[in-house]
Order: structure tokens, then C-alpha cells, then sequence
């Protein structure tokens, strides 16, 4: 791979509207960078597998990915239909997963607070999604954090920012914080976080009801049910449990491989830009992001205090409140002293696709997180100054530094071509990922009847079938 790509040096590669001229000296070093930051691994250490490659993709042995479950999951995902357990009939059939975690912003809301059930509209890429006028705040399906990406979810042993879903692994250990009655009781079925989450989530988010729903009225979802399990007794394949299992299975399968980054690595040599390779230097480089953001997807299961502020002001809809556990990261789970302030880091591809960052999305652009860490003033006043990680201090980057790193974070790391994980329509027939009036009207929808999202880059959508 080391050789394919330092072939290719010194040759302008025909990509499309991406082609550049090579550098041979800027890829040599950029190669050195990615090889010394993955401890002498090479470009093979952040390469990610393509989406049909599930052999390659990591998994639970528990729930092994099969290409009958991935269809199966990718459906349910949007499915609006599985909103049977909405707290009020205005709600019944209008939101999914995707409600929160949709192609357009890089499976994540697009507004600093996702809304499921008392949500209404969706704007042209998910922008204006706001409260009902038949909720009050406190019946709204709101969280009081940011919503993280579903996007290269098969990395992350466990999930949410304070890492609380997930059996095995980084939770090892921590069965006394599985408490009953709680969503984290969840663990106890002993599945890794990104399954967890999903069979969790189903509940949380008022679905849970809603595999069974389908399966009995809608005929399509008994065969890909029948085929995602057919090792499970008939009578149990339809449940929140094999129906968290298969979205967990689709999710895994969300892999950004057609990122400018993801094709230098495979010998594209023309398809970033001289200033992303610099700002791959800096990054793999001087500013040291890799000792935090590794692997394929750029993260990791590490938990660090930042002094990131918190989820509050415009496009928030419930009260602020101090006090919540949630806002002190990892030790909201643990109840370990030394995890106060900690969340885990996240994944950083395809940030482009949104105006919110950070846990408590307090900013608005990547340059914003980019200046904030290298100068490493914290935001929050919650977070007293000894809490703060090693990690957290000033990086002394140049504005041209920081430009260079920028471009890297934001084309770099774009994959243009996320519409090809949604589906071209959903077994139900409704509108998604909401089918709210106001978000039939955004998308396109008639009263039932879905209509694709917009396109993202080249692609075309797979459909479901």
C-alpha cells in the first residue's frame, strides 16, 4: 500500500472536480506522519472497510452481521411506522431514529437539540426542526446532550458521551452501575454499546412496540424479519431486542470511505488538496489530534474534560439544570470521582454536514474547535481548572496552521455520498425520516407516501429491496 501510494506521486490523478496536482515531497511526509502516529502500521491503520465488506467491519459475536439484517436495520432506522408508543395521538407515526441522526447532517440532527416525538418540520437538510405547539416542553422526546453520530458506530465498544451503553470491553467491570429500571439496565442482555444503545434506544425514544406493529400489518416487514432471524422462535422476531439488533447491524455499516482522506490512503494521490496534506501534517503532526483521534473513524474510547460548555440558549428546548448527572461525562455512569467532566471523544468525519459541536454544541463551525483547543481556554465554568485533561493545553498552532488543519477536518474528511445508506422508500409507505404535516411539506411527501431525501454528492440511494 506504502508503494502503491509514493507511485502515484508526481501524477495528476483524474478524480472529478477533486483532482490536484501531486506532491511527492508533501505526500512522503504526510505518509511518515500517518505511519509514526499509528506506531509504524502505515495508511492500512486508519483505512476504512467498505459498507458490503462485513466481514472487515467489527461486530458482536452476538449479533453477527448478515446482509439480511443490514437491509433489515436500514428500514427500521427510518421507519416512522414504529411510532406507536408516542405519548399522544399527535405524535403517533411521525418520527424515527433518523429524526436524530439523518444522512444530511452526517447522522446527526442538524440542530443543536434533536427532537423526536414533538418535533415538527425538517427544512431542506433537517435545519428547522422545532417543537410542536401541542407539546409542552416537558413531553417532548428532547435529550439534555448533544446527539452524537451514528457514523462509524462498528468502533465504539460503548456508547453515548458518557460511554454508558455497552456490556464487554471498556464497561467491563462496571455491572454495579447497570441500575434496575433504568435504560442501563440494558447492559445486562451482555451486548456491546452500539447494539445496546439501539435495543435501548427503542424504548427511550417511544418505539419499542413498534416492531411487533409492523410486523403484523405491514407483510414486507415479516419476510425481512423472518430472514434477518431465522433462528429465533416465529413468535419472538419481531421485538425491540432483534430490532435494536438489526439497526445496530445497519449502523455499523455507516463507513465515510469515499472521503478525500479514505482515497489518498488507497493511492489517490491527487484526491486532497495541497492544503488538507498539510493540515494532515499538523494533525498527525504538531498539534498531536491522533493521540486522542485514532484508528479508522478517528476516535476513540477515551474520556477527556475539555471544559466544553453545556447544551443551553437558542434551539434548546428544555430547562437548563446544573445539577443533572449529565453533565458531568463519564461519571454520570461510573460515579467514579475521577470521570467528573470527562466525555468520550467522538469520530470526525464528515463534520461538515453540521453547525453544532461539542457535547453541549457551543459551537457553530470546526474552525471554532480548532481555535478553542489550541488555545485551550475553557469554556465552562462548571468544570473546575484541576479537572481539566493533560491532553487540554495550548497547542500554538499559526492562523496558517490552523487553516491547513481546518481544511483537513472538513474536506478531508468528507465523504460527499452519504444518501447511498438511505433508503429509497420505507416498507410503511409513510414520509421520513419524519411524517409530521409540517415535514411532508419540507421533503416532498404526500400525506403517506415517502419521497427520497435530498441527494448528497454523486450518489444514488440504495434502496431497501
Amino acid at each position: 500500500m506504502t508503494r502503491s501510494l509514493l507511485a502515484l506521486a508526481g501524477v495528476v490523478v483524474l478524480a472529478g472536480c477533486d483532482a490536484q496536482p501531486s506532491t511527492p515531497d508533501l505526500d512522503a511526509q504526510l505518509l511518515d506522519a500517518v505511519t509514526a502516529a499509528s506506531g509504524g502500521e502505515g495508511a492500512g491503520a486508519f483505512l476504512l472497510p467498505e459498507a458490503d465488506d462485513l466481514a472487515a467491519i467489527p461486530q458482536d459475536p452476538r449479533n453477527p452481521l448478515t446482509p439480511e439484517k443490514v437491509a433489515l436495520g436500514r428500514v427500521l432506522f427510518h421507519e416512522t411506522a414504529l411510532a406507536v408508543n408516542a405519548t399522544k395521538p399527535e405524535g403517533v407515526g411521525t418520527y424515527s431514529c433518523a429524526s436524530c441522526h439523518h444522512a444530511s447532517a452526517g447522522f446527526r440532527a442538524g440542530v443543536p437539540q434533536g427532537i423526536g416525538e414533538g418535533g415538527v418540520g425538517f427544512g431542506r437538510f433537517g435545519e428547522r426542526r422545532v417543537p410542536s405547539p401541542d407539546y409542552a416542553a416537558a413531553e417532548l422526546d428532547t435529550q439534555p446532550i448533544r446527539s452524537p453520530s451514528a457514523l462509524h458506530s462498528a468502533w465504539q465498544d460503548v456508547m453515548l458521551w458518557n460511554g454508558q451503553f455497552g456490556a464487554t470491553g471498556t464497561n467491563a467491570g462496571t455491572e454495579a452501575s447497570w441500575t434496575a429500571g433504568t435504560p442501563i439496565e440494558t447492559n445486562r442482555l451482555g451486548y456491546q454499546g452500539v447494539e445496546t444503545q439501539a435495543i435501548a434506544g427503542l424504548t427511550v425514544h417511544r418505539l419499542q412496540d413498534g416492531p411487533a406493529a409492523v410486523y403484523a400489518t405491514v407483510p414486507t416487514y415479516r419476510v425481512l424479519f423472518d430472514a434477518a432471524f431465522p433462528g429465533w422462535p416465529a413468535g419472538a422476531r419481531a421485538t425491540a431486542e432483534t430490532a435494536g439488533l438489526a439497526i445496530a447491524a445497519y449502523e455499523r455499516t455507516l463507513v465515510a470511505t469515499r472521503a478525500p482522506f479514505q482515497r489518498w490512503l488507497r493511492g489517490e494521490a491527487g484526491a486532497m488538496s495541497m492544503a488538507q496534506k498539510r493540515g494532515g501534517l499538523v494533525f498527525f503532526g504538531r498539534a498531536n489530534c491522533a493521540t486522542c483521534h485514532a484508528g479508522p473513524t478517528l476516535a476513540s474510547t477515551s474520556f477527556h474534560a475539555l471544559g466544553m460548555g453545556e447544551l443551553v440558549g437558542p434551539g434548546v428546548f428544555s430547562d437548563f439544570n446544573p445539577t443533572d448527572p449529565v453533565h458531568l461525562g463519564r461519571a454520570s455512569f461510573t460515579q467514579r470521582d475521577g470521570d467528573r467532566y470527562r466525555f468520550k471523544t467522538p469520530q470526525l468525519y464528515n463534520l461538515a454536514d453540521d453547525g453544532f459541536f461539542g457535547h453541549g454544541a457551543t459551537f457553530n463551525t470546526v474552525r471554532e474547535v480548532v481555535e478553542y483547543k489550541n488555545a485551550a481556554v475553557p469554556q465552562s465554568a462548571l468544570v473546575p481548572t484541576d479537572r481539566l485533561s493533560p491532553e487540554f493545553r495550548p497547542l500554538r498552532l499559526t492562523m496558517d496552521e490552523v487553516d491547513d488543519l481546518v481544511a483537513f477536518l472538513e474536506r478531508a474528511l468528507y465523504d460527499p455520498d452519504l444518501s447511498r445508506y438511505v433508503p429509497l422508500s420505507i416498507p410503511s409507505g409513510q414520509c421520513f425520516p419524519n411524517n409530521d404535516a409540517e415535514t411532508r411539506r419540507d421533503v416532498g411527501c404526500g400525506a403517506t407516501a415517502a419521497r427520497p431525501l435530498r441527494p448528497v454528492g454523486r450518489a444514488l440511494r440504495t434502496g431497501w429491496r
